[in-house]
């Protein structure tokens, strides 16, 4: 039975910057859980941040909080746990968090820290998707089905 690498707020974890979730709703998740096939995990909080933390956004190649900390270093640390969580599960897909700075698949925020969403990959999901592991997001379940159907 195949894992899938899951984003743990998509999960509903209180592990986001602010400190919530964002639980996604589909019963495909609850039938993965009762499988034991999903290897939660948030990049940010396995480098080393802590709940909550300031938010942060990728600027010019580097991860700068609202107050202008760059936390790159523990965002490439958190990615690098996630790819090793992959390979020693021998994991190939994952569903992860769109639009954050670590698992945004399709967009990102521009750095600006003033809402503007910019086409890019976060650090996690640009890592994993370098490595062979495909990354959907929470808004391509439809095609995270069919991909592991069709494997």
């Amino acid at each position: 039975m195949k894992k899938i690498l899951v984003s743990s707020c998509l999960l509903g974890a209180p592990v986001r910057y602010d400190g919530k979730g964002q639980e996604l709703a589909h019963p495909q998740i609850t039938t993965w859980q009762l499988q034991g096939r999903i290897m939660p995990l948030c990049p940010e909080v396995a480098g080393g941040l802590p709940i909550p933390r300031a938010p942060a956004e990728i600027r010019h190649g580097k991860v700068i909080t609202n107050d202008d900390e760059d936390v790159t270093a523990a965002f490439r640390l958190g990615a690098k746990k996630a790819l090793q969580l992959c390979m020693s599960h021998n994991i190939r897909f994952a569903l992860l968090k769109e639009s954050s700075p670590s698992c945004g698949r399709n967009t990102i925020y521009d750095g600006s820290h003033q809402g503007i969403k910019v086409a890019g990959m976060g650090l996690t999901a640009a890592l994993l998707e370098q490595n062979g592991i495909k990354v959907f997001s929470e808004i391509q379940m439809p095609a995270l089905l069919k991909a592991l159907a069709a494997c």
